[in-house]
């Protein structure tokens, strides 16, 4: 099928400014128009590529079609922008006319996005950010996270992982933004909590080069442990530096999922070999939907699926079964958040059948993950252990753990001993 007769990119400036019109549930009829925002330049670039990579690659399985009707991707670049992805969003739902927005790679640009439909009833599904308080705190009953989680969700699994292994006392090192302050959180709040020390944190700025001063800091920390939250070239610049420095052999390095994503991992040497995260996807899976998954991505991109590739075609999939249980009827958003929410994804390549909680967020079994290398001698992850039914509140009270503060680099949930 050719991709032009459901893919449309806008590439014109977006428009300022303009008032929105009041919401009218327009008729069954044309194609369901979806306006996708992805980070196409700038500093997120490779991942917003794979986004829209896999969020195609979804419809061109399923004949360009949502729930029996056509649909149209209009994909706009929010360049990593959150003033830019406001400006493409409101093109997208004032001019385009869609019928739901999804997309947005960064927390701060979807924030923008999230703040700005709260006040239009615009349907916004986020299968890539994670910011915690999206689904929490500040939840927007139009925002759902299909096929995505918040960022302290995994990082608890993982911290009960480490004081199962016999660690006791752990030193985190972080990127500077929430994105951080919220995964080493959920990690230091439930190890200190159960037994576990954090010795020392450390914070670093996005796109740090040298990490010497911080490996020399983690190497006479007294820590048997360290937990590491990095994405992009960072991740990469940590783990081959964390090597070369001596660290690998003496202290374990583990983190959260993205330090180890296929989009780092790829074209990295043994320096990752042995690294162990928690996540909910695993490459590596022996699950049959996982592998067949894994097998078409790599046949029509040539690589194996990062986090990116993976969250937009399993979100994807979520909102076409929940229009399908609607009869494909978009316009009624009320009825369609409705059917999201009730929804539960089956047959997705997790290999697992996923629900969302009440506050829209999905419930996963997290996979504590190693890096190792495949048949083909390519690095991918690979599950060694596994937690059920893992939510974004997974053992704490939801009401008593949303008095706490958000977690931040001030707040980190940590119990003093």
């Amino acid at each position: 099928m050719d991709r032009r007769t459901f893919l449309k990119t806008s590439v014109a400036a977006a428009t300022v400014g303009v008032v929105a019109k009041p919401y009218i549930a327009r008729a069954q009829s044309g194609p369901i128009r979806v306006g996708l925002l992805a980070p196409l330049t700038g500093v997120v670039a490779a991942g917003g590529r794979e986004m829209v990579d896999g969020f195609n690659m979804y419809f061109e399985e399923h004949g360009g079609e949502l729930a029996g009707r056509k649909v149209e991707v209009i994909v706009e670049d929010d360049a990593a922008n959150p003033d830019t992805a406001l400006q493409k969003a409101r093109r997208l739902v004032e001019q385009a006319n869609v019928h739901m927005l999804a997309g947005n790679l960064l927390a701060n640009t979807g924030l923008a996005v999230a703040n700005y439909v709260k006040g239009n009833g615009m349907p916004y599904f986020i299968p890539i950010i994670a910011a915690d308080d999206l689904t929490q705190r500040s939840r927007i009953k139009n925002v759902i996270r299909v096929a995505g989680y918040t960022a302290s969700q995994f990082s608890r699994p993982l911290a009960d992982w480490a004081l199962k292994q016999g660690y006791k006392k752990v030193a985190t090192v972080s990127q500077d933004y929430t994105f951080g302050h919220e995964q080493c959180g959920g990690f230091a709040q439930y190890f200190t909590e159960n037994g576990g020390q954090v010795v020392a944190q450390y914070w670093h700025p996005l796109n740090t080069s040298d990490f010497s001063p911080y490996l020399g800091q983690l190497a006479n920390s007294g820590a048997d442990v360290v937990f590491a939250m990095e994405t992009g070239a960072d991740a990469t610049r940590l783990m081959q530096q964390y090597a070369s420095f001596g660290l690998k052999g003496q202290i374990p390095l583990i983190g959260a999922m993205n330090m180890t994503d296929q989009s780092v991992i790829r074209t990295m040497g043994d320096e990752v070999e042995g690294v162990i995260v928690a996540a909910h996807f695993s490459e590596g899976s022996s699950a049959p939907e996982t592998q067949g998954f894994v097998s078409s991505y790599q046949k029509k991109f040539n690589k194996l699926p990062s986090l990116y590739g993976f969250s937009m075609y399993s979100g994807a999939m979520w909102i076409d079964e929940a229009l399908k249980n609607i009869k494909g009827n978009a316009e009624d958003r009320e009825a369609f958040i409705a059917s999201v929410m009730k929804t539960d994804l089956a047959g997705s390549p997790l290999g697992q059948t996923v629900k969302l909680d009440s506050f829209g967020n999905p419930i996963y079994d997290v996979h504590i993950r190693k890096v190792v290398k495949n048949r083909d001698g390519k690095y991918w992850n690979r599950p060694i252990d596994v937690y059920n039914s893992v939510s974004q509140f997974w053992k704490y009270d939801p009401a008593t753990y949303m008095k706490q503060p958000p977690y931040s680099r001030d707040f980190q949930g940590i119990k003093k001993s």
